[in-house]
């Protein structure tokens, strides 16, 4: 079993699709086992975003992630971070296919609605950014689609 961090962005919240975002990575398959919904402190949001400081758009990215409450989830199957990814679609949304989540809810690229770990390694940093072992809830039952 692979995990993968992925977090809905203040866009999500705001306009009230979380949910849906939600429903298609169940519908996937993929076992939701952590969940919350914070407002990120701009010490976090340096840290979680980090390796893209220096770039154009960071200081932007960290003003929007820092802009409203988020909803931080850890997602578990077989390749977890590879499904995620495809189901999210292109970070550049002229380019997110239509029925990826960023291709059907994402207008402008600067305010994208989710966020999707891009590797294992990133995954596993970026979990343990946002959560406890014990707060994250997988049994070693698992039902495979």
């Amino acid at each position: 079993m692979e995990r993968c961090f992925v977090m809905l962005k203040p866009g999500t919240v705001n306009r009230r699709i979380a949910g849906e975002v939600i429903s298609r990575l169940e519908r996937k398959g993929l076992r939701l086992v952590g969940v919350k919904m914070l407002n990120m402190s701009l010490e976090l949001a340096k840290t979680h975003y980090a390796e893209h400081e220096g770039r154009p758009f960071y200081d932007t990215l960290i003003q929007y992630i820092t802009s409203g409450p988020v909803i931080a989830m850890v997602w578990q199957s077989d390749d977890c971070v590879t499904l995620v990814r495809k189901l999210t679609g292109s970070t550049i949304v002229t380019e997110a296919s239509p029925g990826t989540i960023r291709g059907d809810y994402c207008c402008h690229t600067p305010h994208n609605i989710i966020h999707a770990s891009d590797s294992k390694e990133s995954a596993e940093r970026e979990i343990s950014l946002f959560f406890k072992p014990e707060e994250l809830c997988a049994d070693s039952v698992c039902v495979r689609y």
